[in-house]
């Protein structure tokens, strides 16, 4: 980190002007529990849990019911929907689901992007107790294929558009696809053969529906994650969830009743459903949806002009609009803006000192896992800021460093400042039951009664945690632990990097020796004077027993459509390996 900035960042009482909802951390984790976190939420008067009923239908009856629930942000302008529309509309959409013969515990593909139609259709699927099977557009037929393969799916929420490039050329392969429907269609072309028009079906639909009666263990979501080596694996998440949503949206995300919240991410990824479509309804706030790509000016005037509280993104966008500069930035006002979260990938410590000189607010990284199902270890906003931290470990969550013996048994390591892997003591609402179809890795997953994440990590003496790499990231040179992320934050602090990324490759005398790839700001090309100037700027600052060796350059790193750089896609060009799977490979990376 620059030795100009101080490793601390001191917060007040009332960032913003709002108390936090939790500002005594031991306090709370002491007195939490998370029976207390389900009384606190509420059930349906039958007992068991939907999450439909919990972030919809307990407002749309009381107090909340004429409230905006979303705000959907386009070209053509602002589209808002009440909770109390939000009712009825996903009760269109169960009782389109009953009509066509569609079950309880069926799977319902979702893939149509950040629409209107993606979130009523999500919803509406917890109503007729099917299982939500979120799926992100960018995806290529192949990639989306396999996981309707996998996922068992019975139903797909699409475009025509999507479905005509996207699904029509692998129809054939998905003969378990009994329904097709397609939103937005253009009435002045006949339907594509097998699919169904859903906004005509939608209009003849009652707005009147019994949710079908779940219990906290039922399956409600299937989210993908992607395998090194092999296929996707599709983790199962339950209805209880909510319980973890609520929670971590009240003490990570700091909601409360009068909030704006953006999170940026697409309902496609876990981070979209879990944060941009539960967390913020659970506690009957207003979200704003972006329907566009990234454009950092548009980002500013949405965070101005929707008066924007809360905001959620991701380190790859935030770099993003740290590359446009400040002075766009500066063009804005953001009165109300008090809270800036990041999670998807370790947030760099010049990102998290970025928002406080250009926005006023410093970002907080968060740290969880499409398995965990939502946030474990967060920065909060009544608490100290260590840079370049995942912070600490949320109410009701339990984590620790664990290392494997010689006999191969997983010990927990009590020296502060030891690396080893991050694992998680059982017993959140969110965490997922299972691998569809696979429970060995599953059964994997977990020693005794904990959960092993496979990322690497430290902990600090103040117990605020920090990200190392991936298991299978992680450097051994001469002896030496070496994370690339440490690696990757020495590169960023040059003025001429926009991104890195860093990869051990065999060396005989040292067992790994380390490699970085780069990709330069505007204004700064690739040269040999470059690369010799960056490689003394990292031997400056990490020493020489763990600096890179050597410095390539790239006009993009890949990465994963969610912003994650995929080192060992880098690892698997550089040494002529398999690269695995790719599905989730940004276009052009």
């Amino acid at each position: 980190m620059n030795a100009a900035r101080p490793d601390l960042i001191r917060k007040s009482s009332q960032p913003g002007g709002v108390t936090p909802n939790w500002t005594a951390y031991e306090a709370l984790r002491k007195s939490f529990s998370w029976e207390q976190a389900r009384r606190e939420l509420g059930q349906p008067a039958g007992g068991g849990m939907n999450i439909a009923w919990a972030a919809v239908e307990r407002h749309a009856q009381g107090t909340r019911a004429d409230r905006t629930a979303f705000r959907f942000v386009d070209d053509a302008g602002t589209t808002t929907i009440s909770y109390a529309q939000l009712s009825r509309e996903s009760n269109r959409f169960a009782n389109v689901l009953n009509t066509l013969g569609v079950a309880r515990g069926d799977a319902v593909f979702l893939l149509a992007g950040r629409s209107q139609a993606m979130y009523v259709a999500t919803l509406g699927t917890f109503k007729n107790g099917c299982v939500a099977c979120p799926l992100f557009p960018a995806f290529g037929p192949e990639p989306l294929a396999t996981r309707m393969k996998i996922g068992d799916a019975r139903v797909l929420v699409t475009t025509q558009a999507l479905y005509r490039r996207k699904v029509a050329p692998m129809r054939d392969s998905l003969p378990g696809l009994r329904q097709v429907l397609l939103t937005g269609c253009d009435r002045s072309l006949p339907m594509l053969p097998g699919t169904l028009d859903l906004d005509a079906l939608m209009a003849q639909a009652a707005t009147g529906f019994d949710i079908v009666a779940t219990a906290e263990e039922d399956p409600a979501l299937l989210h993908f994650t992607s395998g090194t080596t092999g296929t996707p694996k599709g983790a199962i998440h339950v209805h209880g969830a909510v319980v973890t949503h609520y929670a971590t949206g009240k003490y990570a995300l700091d909601l409360h009743d009068e909030d704006v919240f953006w999170c940026t991410a697409d309902p496609g990824w876990v981070t979209g459903m879990s944060y941009g479509i539960i967390a913020p309804l659970l506690h009957g706030v207003t979200s704003v949806v972006d329907a566009g790509e990234f454009d950092a000016q548009r980002w500013y005037e949405i965070l101005e002009t929707q008066e924007v509280s809360v905001w959620y993104t991701a380190p790859t966008a935030l770099r993003m609009l740290m590359r446009a500069g400040p002075a766009l930035a500066r063009e804005h006002a953001y009165p109300r803006l008090r809270f800036i979260a990041s999670v998807g990938e370790p947030l760099n410590p010049e990102a998290v000192w970025w928002g406080q000189d250009v926005l006023g607010l410093p970002v907080h990284d968060n740290w969880w896992q499409t398995e965990t199902g939502g946030i474990m270890i967060a920065n909060t906003p009544a608490f100290d800021i260590k840079p370049g931290s995942m912070g600490r470990p949320l109410p009701g969550v339990d984590a620790c460093i664990v290392r494997r013996d010689e006999s191969g048994a997983v010990q927990v390591v009590e020296q502060v400042g030891e690396q080893g892997e991050l694992a998680l003591r059982r017993g959140w609402p969110s965490m997922l039951r299972g691998y569809l179809h696979n429970e060995e890795r599953y059964q994997k997953c977990f020693a005794g009664e904990l959960y092993l994440t496979g990322d690497l990590a430290r902990r600090d003496e103040d117990g605020y945690f920090w990200f190392v790499g991936r298991s299978d990231d992680v450097i051994k040179c001469s002896g030496h632990l070496v994370g690339p992320f440490e690696i990757e934050n020495a590169l960023m602090e040059h003025p001429a990097v926009a991104e890195a990324g860093a990869i051990g490759k065999p060396d005989p005398t040292t067992g790994e020796s380390i490699k970085a790839f780069v990709s330069l700001k505007p204004g700064f090309e690739p040269a040999e004077s470059l690369r010799l100037e960056l490689l003394g700027h990292a031997r400056s600052r990490l020493g020489a027993a763990i600096a890179p060796k050597e410095i390539a350059f790239l006009s993009v790193l890949p990465r994963t459509r969610s912003g994650k750089i995929m080192r060992r896609l880098l690892k698997a060009r550089e040494l002529g390996l398999p690269e695995g799977d790719i599905s989730t490979l940004e276009a052009g990376a």
